[in-house]
């Protein structure tokens, strides 16, 4: 295993950040004019559209024998990878490292950026008409959900990394760590049963925790390998294309995950470089040591000298006026129980 030094990724990230692409709510609109300043170095399509006739587009570029398809915002309140791929973007647009010209060598890459602009331009976890694209792969109800199994079926990659983001209240099961970034290799049936396909998929997972360890040392967790029978990575997974799942999650005083950003581009370089750079993928034991997420967090608590009068709150997101906004939610009092905040606010007298 070769990992990539935290001093050539800062530097990379930071000649390389696209700048214009920043907070939660990207759409459509943000990304396309961006597409202009890659149509050298990249093969740029339009691989159908949406429900709502928005397009989808994909970026390919390298030459090499291995395989690899990335995508971002299924969901499309969940554009942490998006904007991470853009940076990614820079780096293959301006390739003068040999890390990079690697990958670019050994690997095909074929990247959709946005699959759901619909739910992007609403904020919304779904599709324009309400289906989660990420419990859509076997019914394939959505327009959105063609488009991505075509694309998977004719490119027929040996990878690939399914983007996402994921709430504030997970933390790395036996710390206080929020869960910034976290992995999973999917289940390809009931059993969870350790398949050559999923060894091959924690192999590059063992490499991208490895490197972050170095950066955000116990900030990095290990989803639910739960076996979704209808969700886009276990039905990937199955088929025989490996496909890791990334979620990118909070970091301390990050709402806007722009510090998640950097470290998700991290983590997608290391594993594009280990796959790059790799002849086999069996050293897979060390997936195991990753801690799983656990949910003990809520955004904010108040607390009182009581403790019965404590509240805790969410912050739920939504558009207002053309513009992203984020509110308080009080949770249930059941749900303060065992229970920290990101930020906890201290009373001294009784709650009246």
């Amino acid at each position: 295993m070769t990992l990539l030094s935290k001093e050539f990724l800062e530097q990379l990230f930071k000649e390389h950040k696209e700048n214009s692409l920043f907070g939660k709510w990207i759409t459509l609109e943000h990304i396309v004019p961006l597409f202009q300043k890659h149509e050298t170095a990249f093969q740029i399509t339009s691989i159908g559209v949406s429900e709502e006739k928005r397009s989808i587009y994909a970026l390919k570029i390298g030459s090499g024998k291995k395989k690899i398809l990335l995508w971002s915002q299924m969901h499309g309140n969940e554009s942490t990878g998006t904007r991470a791929l853009f940076d990614l973007f820079n780096c293959f647009s301006n390739a003068s490292k040999s890390e990079l010209k690697t990958i670019l060598e050994e690997c095909t890459l074929l990247f959709v950026p946005m699959l759901n602009p619909d739910g992007a331009q609403k904020y919304t976890r779904v599709n324009a008409n309400n289906v989660d694209l990420n419990r859509d792969a076997v019914a394939q109800v959505a327009i959105e959900s063609k488009i991505l199994r075509t694309t998977l079926d004719n490119f027929k990659p040996h990878f690939c990394f399914n983007l996402h983001d994921q709430r504030t209240i997970f933390n790395v099961e036996g710390t206080t760590n929020p869960a910034t970034i976290s992995f999973l290799a999917p289940s390809e049936e009931e059993t969870r049963k350790l398949t050559l396909g999923r060894k091959e998929t924690m192999s590059v997972i063992v490499a991208m925790n490895t490197m972050l360890q170095t950066i955000i040392p116990n900030f990095v967790g290990r989803y639910t390998d739960e076996y979704y029978p209808t969700a886009t990575g276990d039905n990937f997974q199955k088929l025989g294309y490996n496909t890791i799942l990334i979620e990118s999650g909070h970091f301390t005083n990050d709402y806007n995950r722009e510090k998640t950003r950097e470290f998700t581009f991290y983590a997608i370089v290391q594993g594009l470089y280990h796959i790059a750079t790799t002849q086999n993928f069996k050293s897979y034991q060390a997936y195991f040591n990753i801690p799983n997420n656990d949910k003990i967090f809520l955004d904010v608590i108040h607390k009182y000298p009581n403790s019965f009068d404590d509240e805790g709150y969410l912050y739920k997101d939504g558009i207002l006026d053309n513009k992203l906004v984020s509110s308080l939610e009080k949770v249930p009092k059941k749900m303060l129980k065992g229970k920290i905040a990101h930020h906890e606010i201290v009373f001294e007298t009784k709650k009246r």
